[in-house]
């Protein structure tokens, strides 16, 4: 089937469309700015986050978060086996699946203690201001992953995340939490604007295809349907869900796992940004390896987890820069619709080779009238040729990229959305870039001296490049299983779903 063809033969009609505020076609001009040598220096390494971060919908609407502050006053715990630094689906992840793992195991001596350190408010940094988006990839960039990493860890890509959607549907499904956590299955619409990318997705499909990917639920769209806009389009099975939300039944799932076992017990102090990790001498009297420094007093760790995502090289400087991970500003509105959401239908999108992406909200109670309010981020085009990569103040937004959003969906979806129109609310958060598109899953190993062991019992799953939703659920998974694995001096294989370019010892040539 040649669906890059069928495709292209409606594209003669776009030239006659109103010109788009984003840049098109730009997607390779910013991997060669990330993959720019960084100068050494001061500024080199993340900072820690601002501390007076934009507010976000899913962060700061009314009882959105009930932990913002949780731990944040009394003392500190003292010691913990177990250390995870951020409270993002990364970190929270990982407790939930550590207290399931343990419980399941159940060989521990005494309860193993979980600590997790965050800097600000729970779940304040990427996950708590994303775009709301829970959609596994069915085949977009497969042939370009085949080819560099090849077909099988290609197919992983894909398993990985579909695996990570399916377990969290059912996480969410089992506990009755769908309304509560906003979770809509309305798919997703990608749109194709220009010919280099009806080609592109054309070749990724067939390249699939061949693999054997099942891809019976990919429907291909070649005119003008009920989603409203002239393009072609690319719809798949996705989903929408409130993220905070979903990360905070983590946490309390996970807490309640330990406190109904004897197996593992679940803390978390916000306002508590971890400065440093020193090894502690064997001499001391403690069986701990890394003292945290906190502003609030040391904790001792047998185990580190950095789930800290954009801001991993604050405390692993070998993660700054290109052959790291590096902090990038993505800015997000919430505009309101000129059209009630039976015209909008519950589709996400995305589009422009995923620079922009966007869904309808669903309509709560207390919202006058019928048309919903729709989250769209992207526009880091506008600032190029930087695109907001090595910005890591989330405390203000572009004015640029502003400007663009706003003129965005009044241009794809005529009559759908007002010219001119202010959002409701605007905020930017700090992603984690990889020059893969890859996290960093595993035990940390500084590349420059690799058998070492400067960072045994430290680890790390990290560096999503905007794309965490789909996939940190697992990695933090794979991430607890090798860490449980490593307690009990017991060996890990990687699972299978897991791609092995993501594992940081098949990371150390970048």
């Amino acid at each position: 089937m040649q669906i890059a063809s069928a495709l292209s033969r409606i594209v003669a009609s776009l030239t006659a469309m109103a010109a788009l505020p984003v840049f098109l076609n730009v997607l390779a001009e910013h991997q060669a700015v990330l993959e720019l040598p960084l100068a050494e220096g001061p500024g080199s390494r993340s900072p820690l986050p601002v501390s007076n971060p934009t507010k976000s919908f899913w962060v700061n609407s009314p009882g959105a978060n009930p932990l913002a502050n949780e731990g944040s006053a009394g003392p500190l715990a003292a010691d913990a086996d177990i250390a995870i630094i951020g409270s993002g689906i990364t970190g929270v992840s990982a407790a939930y699946h550590l207290s399931r793992i343990l419980k399941e195991a159940g060989e521990t001596d005494k309860p193993l203690k979980i600590v997790i350190l965050e800097a600000r408010d729970f779940c304040s940094g990427a996950t708590g201001r994303n775009g709301g988006h829970l959609t596994a990839n069915a085949f977009q960039e497969f042939a370009a992953y085949a080819e560099r990493f090849g077909t099988d860890d290609a197919k992983r890509a894909l398993a990985l995340e579909a695996r990570t959607v399916a377990e969290i549907l059912q996480i969410v499904k089992d506990a009755g939490k769908e309304a509560a956590l906003d979770l809509v299955a309305g798919g997703r619409t990608h749109l194709l604007f220009t010919e280099p990318e009806i080609a592109e997705a054309g070749r990724d499909f067939e390249a699939a295809k061949e693999a054997g990917v099942d891809l019976d639920a990919v429907e291909f769209l070649t005119k003008e349907q009920e989603y409203g806009a002239s393009y072609p389009g690319v719809r798949t099975p996705g989903y929408n869900i409130w993220p905070l939300k979903l990360v905070t039944h983590l946490y309390t799932a996970g807490r309640a796992i330990g406190d109904n076992s004897s197996t593992s017990s679940l803390t978390l102090h916000t306002h508590t940004p971890v400065t440093a990790i020193t090894a502690i001498s064997p001499s001391d009297s403690t069986s701990r390896k890394w003292n945290l420094t906190t502003p609030r007093g040391p904790l001792a760790a047998s185990v580190v987890l950095h789930a800290t995502n954009a801001y991993a090289s604050h405390l692993l400087p070998h993660l700054a820069g290109p052959a790291g991970i590096v902090p990038t500003r993505g800015q997000i509105i919430a505009t309101r619709a000129a059209v009630p959401l039976s015209t909008l239908t519950r589709s996400a999108f995305t589009g422009n080779e995923g620079f922009e992406y966007w869904f309808p909200r669903p309509l709560s109670p207390e919202e006058p009238g019928e048309n919903p309010l729709v989250i769209l981020g992207g526009g880091r085009e506008s600032e190029k040729p930087k695109f907001e990569l090595y910005n890591a103040d989330d405390g203000s937004v572009s004015p640029k990229v502003g400007e663009a959003l706003r003129k965005f969906l009044p241009a794809v979806f005529p009559g759908r959305y007002e010219a001119g129109a202010e959002p409701e609310l605007e905020w930017s958060g700090i992603m984690g870039y990889t020059k893969t598109g890859d996290p960093f899953v595993g035990p940390v190993i500084d590349p420059a001296h690799p058998t070492s062991g400067a960072y045994k019992g430290q680890y790390v799953s990290a560096g999503y490049t905007g794309h965490g939703m789909p996939r940190a659920f697992s990695c933090a998974e794979a991430v607890a299983q090798l860490i449980v694995a490593d307690i009990q001096g017991k060996e890990w294989t990687p699972p299978e779903w897991l791609p092995r370019h993501h594992l940081t010892r098949n990371r150390l040539e970048e």
